[in-house]
């Protein structure tokens, strides 16, 4: 329905936050924002369990504030829009990912790169900067976005492993585009077969790449080569297999979030190869000048895409059937997830059915 005096007041939310450093998550009561003219709200479906999620929940990165409702994967069916929405309709499947809201007038903006907007807004656990209030993410019953921010989801794409794709397939697709690691019949390196690297081997593959995986767990080469198809694995830590790979690649996309040396993937990167980071680990990684300039090699970073990328990326991965691989849960297994997720025992996204298990309190445990 378009916006009606009944939504000009907050209207409650249901969800699952952490509240202090334990991580551990309660249920909670909330306020979301009555439908703005150009907002649309949505019933969340499902919502896929991101590892940012668990940084957050234990304010590893010093940034939280509490109590904090993750989740930046999000799919679900439109229940209202707006008096000026003019892209989305009630009824339609949507998605939203990491940001909802950016300036919107900055350099950034105009370019489609919403993502490095100095006002941009995440998804939760992030102040909006237009009135301060601090966003709260997709462990919840339902969402509200202003259009700009949500995704058309492909009538082909599933929605419960599609999900993942709302951060880790643009994590991945969107360096492999920017830094021209994209073209058929490129050698491309995967490190790390985790949340992220097994999408990155999928859409590598779909864009004509030959794909190498790394791990540092041999028993992982039957699942790279026979399940995700990759062309070969290199166990990282066997120096004689990664010696045999000396100069052998264009570009490798590092997943990992844990600390770990990268030299000597430069080593097995081509002259003028690109070593691409989109993990994040606490450690500063330790970085010689050498590998970079007798190679003529090139690190860089990435950071999700923007809106218009991301779209592109969900029509790409529909278009060649790319999904996470994922195991969905009902939202009170929240705290199992997360223990399991910190040792990497899930294979390899889980997924919240938010809608089929999410319940509406009798009593109210705590409120915002």
């Amino acid at each position: 329905m378009a916006k009606s005096p009944e939504t000009e007041h907050p209207i409650k939310a249901y969800g699952y936050a952490a509240s202090d450093t334990s991580g551990t998550f309660s249920p909670l009561t909330f306020s979301r924002r009555a439908t703005g003219d150009k907002d649309v709200r949505f019933k969340v479906l499902y919502c896929g369990i991101c590892h940012s999620d668990l940084h957050f929940a234990k304010n590893e990165w010093g940034v939280t504030t509490y109590p904090v409702v993750p989740g930046h994967e999000i799919v679900g069916v439109v229940t209202e829009v707006g008096n000026k929405v003019e892209k989305f309709k009630v009824g339609e499947t949507v998605g939203v990912g990491c940001l909802v809201g950016s300036c919107r007038s900055c350099q950034s903006c105009s370019n489609n790169l919403e993502q490095f907007c100095p006002k941009m807004t995440f998804t939760y656990a992030f102040p909006n900067y237009s009135d301060g209030t601090i966003t709260y993410g997709g462990y919840s019953d339902h969402m509200v976005a202003d259009e700009h921010f949500v995704l058309h989801w492909p009538d082909n794409l599933p929605l419960d492993s599609g999900a993942p794709l709302l951060c880790a397939g643009i994590t991945t697709y969107s360096p492999l585009r920017h830094y021209g690691l994209d073209k058929p019949g490129m050698k491309i390196g995967v490190v790390g077969l985790g949340g992220l690297g097994h999408v990155a081997v999928k859409i590598a593959k779909a864009l004509g790449a030959e794909v190498t995986v790394f791990s540092t767990t041999p028993e992982k080469k039957e699942e790279a080569l026979d399940g995700l198809k990759a062309d070969h694995f290199i166990v990282s830590k066997d120096m004689d297999q990664m010696q045999a790979a000396t100069g052998t690649l264009d570009g490798i996309l590092d997943t990992v979030s844990a600390s770990h040396p990268i030299v000597p993937f430069l080593n097995i990167l081509k002259t003028d190869g690109k070593l691409v980071l989109v993990g994040m680990p606490a450690v500063p990684h330790e970085l010689p000048a050498f590998p970079l300039v007798l190679g003529r090699k090139v690190v860089g970073g990435s950071n999700i895409g923007g809106l218009k990328e991301t779209q592109e990326m969900l029509d790409f991965c529909a278009k060649h059937g790319i999904t996470a691989d994922i195991e969905i849960i009902p939202i009170d297994y929240v705290n199992t997830a997360m223990e399991r997720l910190l040792k990497s025992d899930v294979r390899y996204r889980f997924v919240i059915d938010v809608a089929n298990s999410i319940k509406v309190p009798s009593d109210t445990r705590s409120k915002v």
